[in-house]
């Protein structure tokens, strides 16, 4: 290699490496300087004041005497999961994790720049046939967890720079979570909690986290009961349907946190955020939970419509449900919520 030819590639390697090296540096800055909620002026994490009170640990010891005649979910099927029992959800007192970490792939305003800091919980109350995760939530895979390793994993994620802590499943494990968090807290947690559910909640528990939740984060899966029996096993005798209980749900959390508003970074700290899938063949009554949205909640309440709805498990045995939904179907469903004055819509 001629004497010039080579000085100027040994210069722009030169500059080509401190490029990488001032980038990894300016991300590692950003992480270390994601804003929280404190910073952006709006207050502490709801659960903090009942930490300091003492509130935090007796809301725990509420909802750990729960288990021995288990009502977390509303199937309530009264095993005693602290003598190792199993109900439909499979989980005992063992708390069972299956991953964390920042999380790129949730809604904008939780994303950021540093990402949303998930925890996975293995199993689950429902059984949707369709369900991507279903190793997971019906297989059970996942790892034993003591709680302080799931305080430690709290703190890790606010560590690495995530805007919030977000527990994914969390319903049949909200014991141990409620827990962590006291004891995350007094080691310094001071990111908002994340609940993300199916939806499908017992009341009177979901009363016990008020105060304790800052960002409600539910599912509202299905309307009709007959097509929430088929593909999630949810039949209940003289039990109120998927629909019901998800509506009571939801205004509960409504009243709890209010209307989700982004703050100056465009971060949602506070507020309710509400999933729905959309599926082939309208049948998880799209149109019909639009309208219950529309009429009963502000105009300006976060929706988030979303598309990605994939055949995978058990839904191939379902031919209404053995494909992906249509452009068209995706539209009308938006199409709707625009009609009936729905303001805040994630249509990604």
């Amino acid at each position: 290699m001629k004497e010039p030819l080579r000085k100027r590639f040994i210069f722009w390697g030169f500059c080509l490496a401190m490029a990488g090296l001032l980038f990894m540096l300016f991300i590692s800055g950003c992480r270390d300087k994601a804003p929280s909620a404190c910073t952006q002026g709006l207050g502490e994490p709801a659960y903090l004041k009942l930490h300091r009170s003492g509130e935090l640990k007796r809301r725990t010891e509420e909802l750990w005497n729960i288990m021995k005649s288990c009502r977390l979910c509303p199937r309530q099927c009264g095993v005693n999961r602290l003598a190792g029992e199993k109900g439909f959800c499979q989980a005992t007192s063992q708390l069972v994790v299956s991953s964390y970490h920042p999380h790129f792939g949730e809604e904008r305003p939780l994303v950021g720049r540093g990402g949303s800091g998930t925890i996975f919980f293995s199993h689950c109350g429902l059984r949707c046939v369709f369900c991507i995760n279903w190793q997971i939530s019906q297989g059970g895979a996942g790892k034993p967890t003591s709680i302080e390793e799931l305080a430690q994993m709290m703190l890790a994620l606010q560590k690495m720079g995530c805007h919030n802590i977000n527990v994914v499943t969390p319903d049949h494990y909200m014991p141990h979570i409620i827990l962590a968090l006291d004891i995350a807290a007094a080691k310094g947690l001071r990111s908002p909690l994340v609940y993300n559910s199916c939806g499908w909640v017992n009341l009177d528990v979901l009363k016990k986290l008020d105060g304790i939740v800052d960002v409600y984060l539910p599912d509202f899966k299905y309307w009709d009961s007959e097509m929430a029996a088929k593909y999630a096993e949810i039949h209940l005798r003289g039990a109120k349907n998927y629909a019901e209980f998800t509506r009571e749900t939801i205004l509960e959390m409504h009243r709890q946190v209010g209307v989700a508003k982004p703050a100056k970074d465009g971060l949602v700290y506070r507020g309710l955020m509400i999933r729905h899938l959309v599926m082939p063949n309208r049948v998880a009554g799209t149109k019909e939970i639009i309208e219950w949205i529309a009429k009963n909640l502000p105009k300006d309440t976060y929706l988030n419509i979303m598309q990605q709805y994939t055949p995978t498990h058990q839904a191939f045995e379902y031919p209404e449900i053995s494909r992906r939904i249509t452009r068209k179907e995706f539209e009308e469903a938006v199409r709707w919520a625009k009609e009936l004055g729905l303001t805040n819509l994630d249509i990604q």
